[in-house]
């Protein structure tokens, strides 16, 4: 197999880097690179704000503090997605709520959100899960329906395109544009890289320059010396900023051969028993996500690692409403707005993460070849009934 992780790195990456060390300037508040990659990434999105950050975490931290929830409002999210998700909601005191997900993807189950919104509610936070679109347009419903924020989570899902509005002339739109803000992660194993480094999408010029206030520790440095907000310094650096330019030319390129390869694969796959093969309409595939709706997700991931094709079973230890960290403090001594909290039951998620999910490792330097040593190994271990969802 070729080396799972990928990389698009190179002389591009190399000479971005040189132009930022020897202008002297690394520091993006006087500097040019992050100010142009915000540009490009917000007319890659067609939205009219893009603000740069220190990571995809952070990213999520300026959206959280855009829906501005009060000390223990609640925030509705996934149990399966990265710590990161869920650590900005703490760290704005608030409370997340967690919804159980689609057994045939693992994304946000609407009808789960629906019967979690209460009157503490204030976002709700989706995650486009290995670079399948999320139901965003029923949660956009919702969020409307409730006066919340919506937050979509597009940190592996860069380009993954959402279904194309009813007019026969409409092209598909890309995920993180039917929220209020979008965050896209730049970390080492995402589609494209420059280490880690985030970016915060919105059409909202308030919720813009909340964010912007944000990660430059609330300076409103049109204003002089002066902290307009409470903040942290969540910059991204003018290395970061020249590096992911460099990396974002080459995207369109990375998720199209992500397509084309995960296409093969599907193909390969289609009369497998006992497989659950991804819908592949608009998916940006940061993995390769298989469901063995009958289980035995961990035998099949065993038997395909001992055959060297990189499969793990579950994605996650545990979903996160399992997690250690709920039974703790979280504040110093204190469990702060989490004092009698416990997370809720989301019994699809803790089936997909013990027994039904797998995921293969994917991206853009492989080939026909690699396609045919996963399809094989599949077929070779995996002797039971099923069919494409």
């Amino acid at each position: 197999m070729a080396e799972a992780a990928g990389r698009t790195l190179g002389d591009e990456e190399v000479a971005a880097a040189e132009r930022v060390i020897r202008s002297g300037m690394l520091n993006s508040v006087w500097g040019t690179e992050a100010r142009l990659l915000e540009a490009e990434v917000a007319r890659m999105y067609g939205l009219p704000h893009a603000i740069s950050c220190s990571s995809g975490t952070a990213a999520l931290h300026l959206a959280v503090v855009a829906a501005a929830p009060d000390p223990g409002d609640e925030i509705i999210t996934t149990p399966i997605t990265d710590f990161g998700t869920v650590a900005p909601i703490l760290a704005q005191n608030a409370v997340p709520v967690f919804a159980d997900v689609d057994p045939g993807d693992g994304n946000l189950d609407p009808g789960a959100v629906a019967k979690l919104i209460g009157p503490r509610t204030r976002a709700i936070m989706a995650v486009h899960l290995f670079g399948a679109p999320a139901r965003v347009d029923e949660l956009r419903a919702l969020a409307d329906a409730h006066g919340l924020t919506l937050i979509e989570d597009c940190a592996q899902a860069w380009l993954a395109e959402l279904p194309a509005p009813e007019a026969a002339d409409a092209s598909p739109r890309l995920a993180g544009t039917v929220g209020d803000v979008a965050c896209l992660s730049l970390q080492q194993w995402k589609h494209i890289t420059c280490g880690d480094g985030g970016i915060a999408l919105t059409a909202d010029d308030e919720l813009a320059r909340r964010m912007r206030l944000f990660a430059d520790k609330g300076w409103d440095r049109a204003a002089g010396r002066s902290h307009a907000s409470f903040g942290l310094n969540y910059r991204m650096t003018e290395l970061q900023a020249a590096v992911a330019r460099a990396q974002l030319a080459k995207l369109p390129g990375v998720v199209a051969a992500r397509r084309r390869t995960a296409a093969l694969l599907l193909d390969a796959l289609g009369n497998v028993p006992g497989l659950r093969l991804p819908r592949p309409d608009g998916h940006a595939w940061w993995l390769f996500p298989l469901v063995l709706p009958g289980g035995g997700a961990r035998e099949l991931a065993e038997a395909l690692a001992a055959a060297g094709v990189p499969a793990r079973a579950g994605y996650l230890g545990e979903p996160l409403n399992r997690a250690p960290v709920w039974h703790g403090p979280v504040y110093g001594a204190s469990r702060g707005p989490l004092e009698g909290y416990t997370p809720a039951d989301c019994p699809e998620a803790d089936r997909l993460v013990a027994d039904t999910l797998l995921v293969i490792d994917w991206n853009e330097h492989y080939t026909g070849e690699h396609v045919e040593v996963v399809a094989r190994e599949i077929v070779r271990a995996t002797p039971r009934s099923g069919g494409r969802a």
